[in-house]
């Protein structure tokens, strides 16, 4: 029997203890499987682990909640650039992505930045659907929650991918920090800033609004 190993990231005991229960169920079903699981409650502690596993003890899968509170250092702002630093520092790795946000836009930037080899809506599943979810990304990924494929048979055409970048300056501007200093926090010059700035407003169709319009949009898709 070989051991599966788990990282579940989520500030919220309730949701690991689901996860817990559907890998118990798993398990009880299929002997083969075994999993050994930990805990990750913020971005910090989940970087933690990740760079202190080793070949022989690499994470299988990954559970990654969105909406996490930035890293103490604020490098990263949410649970979309920690899913970019999970392809980086263990790229074998299956991540399996549950959030809250329903927002297409917001949806399918995650799709395209992370990913993910599952995708599911909190509000979507059911600790049967849950299992069967683990199950086929253990055996033959990707699965998707219904929101998920409604929103792929909508065939979303806006190429346009929020980076790292988009969501640190969307993240600056949100707590007030000036154009003019944010070269100081940001590798960018006040042209590039700008440019970008001007980019999320026609993403977000907020072109001829003020800044305030922009991070209240960027809210609402939960980006911020």
């Amino acid at each position: 029997m070989k051991p599966i190993n788990v990282l579940i990231i989520d500030d919220h005991p309730i949701i690991a203890d689901a996860y817990k229960s559907a890998m118990l169920k798993i398990s009880q079903r299929e002997e083969a499987y075994h999993f050994n699981i930990k805990v990750a409650n913020d971005i910090d502690t989940a970087i933690y682990e990740l760079n202190n596993s080793n070949a022989n003890k690499i994470f299988n899968i990954i559970f990654l909640d969105i909406k996490l509170p930035k890293s103490s250092d604020g490098l990263l702002l949410s649970g979309e650039d920690l899913g970019l630093e999970i392809r980086r520092i263990t790229p074998k790795s299956k991540i399996i992505v549950a959030t809250t946000y329903n927002d297409n836009y917001r949806l399918s930037n995650i799709l395209k930045s992370i990913n993910p080899d599952g995708f599911l809506i909190k509000n979507d599943i059911s600790s049967d659907e849950l299992v069967e979810a683990i199950a086929t990304v253990i055996k033959n990924p990707p699965h998707y929650s219904k929101t998920i494929l409604q929103l792929l048979r909508k065939q979303v055409t806006n190429d346009f991918i929020l980076d790292k970048i988009d969501r640190q300056l969307l993240y600056e501007l949100s707590i007030g920090t000036k154009m003019g200093d944010l070269p100081n926090v940001i590798p960018l010059s006040i042209g590039g800033l700008e440019r970008r700035k001007r980019q999320l407003k026609e993403a977000f169709n907020v072109a001829k609004m003020d800044d305030k319009t922009l991070v209240e949009t960027a809210k609402q898709k939960g980006f911020i």
